[in-house]
């Protein structure tokens, strides 16, 4: 009797479920009576997953190389889906906060470790020889992980600093576009012309950034940071997470990426230039362009050193 009250309770909800959605409860049960048990392999689609590592050379270390960013992107999704939930919290508090920065941040972690599977786990040999297959491809086409810069903070802050100053709200998208920190690692500084690596990024992204920029334009990190109260702001648990996040994106993830550009680029066996072509060195190191999530959260000396010492 009890086993049947049970039921009853559960489907007295699934009527309830339906209900609210205008739908036949009836139907759907029914329709229980001809689905498939799920299995492992179907719930997380195994074999289209592992059917995705397509290599262009017969170097056996390629498939590290592609499998390995791969995972980068299934992270990087991972991390926007945290963000877009605090980015909708109508009812934005501490502790949710909190937590969400934490999730983000040991994403980061995870990712900032396991640039030694692409430092120690290739052979130099291998991978100075398909890296020729991949020009001018690059990991700087991420749109995903630009994504999470844009969700991260004000525009402002992802605005080459030598063009701050000219930018604020009132600039239209389409113009600090033009002016963010990475434009310059895609653009000869002489001309102003644009590699083929930023061109083909923009024909594929540009209207997609746009539309993202808009959209996080209010409410990105930064900007629900501090739309909480002056109390809350002050809290040092999240203020904490949120100079973590803020390090570990932008100089410990970013250090550990430029190592390991580094190993294999100044290994003396090929030509020193990354495979887009950008000047590699200055678009990675954070001292360069001081990227900086949350500004108002780091003393004047944090910020003029920022990555100095690196």
């Amino acid at each position: 009797m009890d086993d049947l009250r049970k039921f009853d309770e559960i489907v007295e909800q699934i009527q309830e479920k339906y209900t609210n959605i205008d739908q036949n409860t009836d139907d759907h049960l029914y329709g229980l009576l001809y689905s498939k048990p799920i299995t492992y392999w179907d719930y997380i689609q195994t074999d289209a997953l592992l059917n995705l590592q397509i290599q262009r050379t017969t170097l056996p270390d390629e498939m590290v190389f592609i499998a390995y960013h791969q995972i980068n992107e299934l992270i990087f999704k991972m991390i926007l889906w945290e963000i877009q939930q605090v980015a909708e919290k109508e009812e934005l508090n501490v502790a949710f906060f909190e937590e969400k920065i934490m999730r983000i941040s040991r994403y980061f972690d995870m990712l900032t470790t396991s640039f030694n599977i692409m430092r120690e786990g290739m052979s130099i040999e291998q991978y100075m020889k398909f890296r020729y297959t991949l020009t001018p491809a690059s990991g700087f086409q991420s749109a995903q992980y630009r994504m999470v810069e844009f969700a991260s903070t004000e525009l402002i802050n992802l605005i080459d600093f030598r063009f701050r100053k000219t930018i604020d709200r009132d600039t239209p998208f389409e113009h600090a576009f033009e002016h963010l920190y990475w434009q310059a690692a895609g653009k000869d500084y002489k001309t102003g012309k644009k590699s083929t690596l930023l061109t083909n990024f923009e024909k594929r992204y540009k209207g997609d950034f746009i539309r993202f920029m808009q959209t996080y334009n209010t409410k990105n990190l930064w900007s629900r940071f501090k739309e909480l109260p002056e109390k809350d702001q002050k809290d040092k648990d999240l203020v904490k997470a949120m100079r973590h996040f803020d390090y570990t994106v932008n100089i410990t993830w970013v250090i550990a990426h430029y190592n390991a550009a580094r190993h294999y680029i100044e290994s003396g066996t090929g030509d020193g230039e990354a495979t887009g072509g950008s000047d590699w060195k200055k678009y990675m190191h954070p001292k360069y362009q001081k990227r900086i999530f949350f500004p108002e959260l780091w003393s004047e000396e944090e910020i003029e050193n920022w990555g100095n010492d690196l």
